[in-house]
């Protein structure tokens, strides 16, 4: 396949095979969200966006699995240095029991755990982060980061999330979440977790907020704090976590505003402050994190799907001292995904990939607002970290399966908006195709 000239090619979607293989999964696979019958062929032809599957229909995938696969399908960026190892068995050990070494000293060879950890310490130092936990999932290193907290806050018991927020699957993560129903229904919770409201409104101030997170004035996560008038001490608050931008809840990128009241009263009260960028961070939003767009000073970070394990990130003095206190068989054990994210990170840096999904991203923005299109609301994001938002769910949805006949991959998020996610990579020619694919998914949806 060449990546330069290459487009999307579809006949039947989905095609006899596909459907074959949807079946034959579903015969032994638990119901979950499986958002398309698409099946990608591992064997065929594949690169960056462009990909192929088992029925030889090409397709452009502007979802880059969730943020997951940053670099997209086959990247040389990534396949070249992975060729020059030789792979052995186990690729994956008991990483909190052993470590693994490869080369003649440390920082040669196949960088693995210890090299992924060095690299994420590297790009946290602004943060005065040294210590990494590693894990197998975002759910994972949002459990760990909330545990850390609350065993560094002396037993304080209390903690704060926001409207809309989605931190991952697991009993503790669900019990921060705030986005469908259908996430915690019915599902026991941690005590103690209050809720404020997210800005939704990028472009509000203090008196001009209607998300409801500034009243007259004041925010009321303020009031709630107040040591005289709230309802939460805030000296027993453990932490706060946030998504610098909320990913699930909708793609809602924050004021200024919102921003510098949560930096301030985190920093009055000395809370502490978890960003989760699992969704956020890695380059795609044209800063290495979503926290750098805005005056937030995390205390802890979590990472993972465009690093390809979990990772908690923290300050030596925020985690335990104690042995065993944190641990997972499999954590810091994956060395293939420690190679990949060590080599995702190495790629972003040396290809200048951040300066490419700012100029991108507003290529995108631009060529979607110019377009006036019906029923879009807003066409919004930072760098690749895109979407469009549209006046109903029936819309959006019609428009993602439109998109999804033409060849392009996008996914839902919130109610109603539509999220685009190129590879960091991606080129002009890319993203002119893509519009011009969603541009005609929308009209025919009007």
């Amino acid at each position: 396949m060449d990546r330069d000239t290459a487009a999307p090619d579809v006949t039947d979607l989905p095609g006899d095979r596909a459907r074959e293989w949807v079946e034959y999964h579903h015969e032994s696979a638990a119901p979950s969200t499986y958002v398309y019958e698409f099946v990608w062929d591992r064997t065929a032809p594949a690169e960056g966006p462009f990909c192929t599957d088992v029925d030889g229909n090409v397709l452009m995938d502007f979802t880059s699995h969730v943020a997951a696969a940053p670099l997209g399908y086959n990247n040389p960026k990534i396949m070249e240095p992975l060729a020059e190892f030789d792979l052995v068995d186990p690729l994956k050990i008991a990483g909190q029991d052993f470590y693994v070494a490869g080369g003649e000293s440390p920082g040669d060879g196949l960088p693995g755990s210890s090299g992924l950890m060095e690299r994420l310490t590297e790009i946290t130092a602004h943060y005065d982060m040294d210590t990494v936990f590693l894990s197998n999932s975002g759910a994972e290193a949002v459990e760990n980061a909330i545990k850390i907290a609350y065993d560094d806050s002396g037993g304080a018991k209390h903690a704060i999330t926001f409207d809309g927020a989605f931190h991952g699957r697991t009993l503790g993560a669900l019990s921060l979440n705030r986005s469908k129903s259908v996430y915690r229904r019915d599902f026991p919770e941690i005590s103690g977790i209050h809720d404020a409201p997210f800005c939704d409104d990028r472009n509000c101030t203090a008196e001009t907020c209607s998300c409801g997170f500034f009243v007259d004035g004041a925010s009321q996560l303020r009031r709630k704090l107040d040591p005289e008038r709230g309802h939460i001490d805030p000296d027993d608050v453990a932490y706060l976590i946030l998504e610098p931008i909320q990913g699930e809840g909708g793609y809602r990128f924050p004021s200024d505003a919102f921003t510098d009241e949560i930096a301030a009263l985190v920093d009055e009260h000395d809370i502490t402050l978890i960003a989760d960028e699992i969704q956020s961070g890695v380059g795609r939003t044209g800063e290495m994190w979503g926290s750098d767009h805005y005056a937030l000073e995390p205390d802890v970070i979590t990472s993972a799907k465009g690093l390809r394990v979990g990772a908690t990130i923290s300050r030596s003095d925020v985690f335990p001292e104690e042995k065993s206190r944190l641990s997972s068989t499999w954590g810091a054990g994956d060395i293939i995904a420690s190679a990949q994210g060590a080599l995702t990170l190495d790629a972003i840096r040396e290809h200048d990939l951040m300066d490419n999904a700012t100029v991108r991203g507003r290529q995108f923005k631009e060529t979607m607002r110019d377009a006036d299109l019906p029923g879009v609301d807003d066409v919004r994001g930072k760098g690749l970290l895109l979407a469009v938002e549209f006046d109903s769910k029936e819309r959006r949805d019609a428009v993602q399966k439109g998109a999804f006949s033409r060849g392009l991959l996008t996914l839902a998020c919130g109610h109603d908006v539509l999220r685009v996610l190129p590879p960091l990579d991606v080129t002009e020619r890319e993203i002119e195709l893509g519009c011009d694919l969603l541009t005609s998914a929308i009209a025919d949806a009007a």
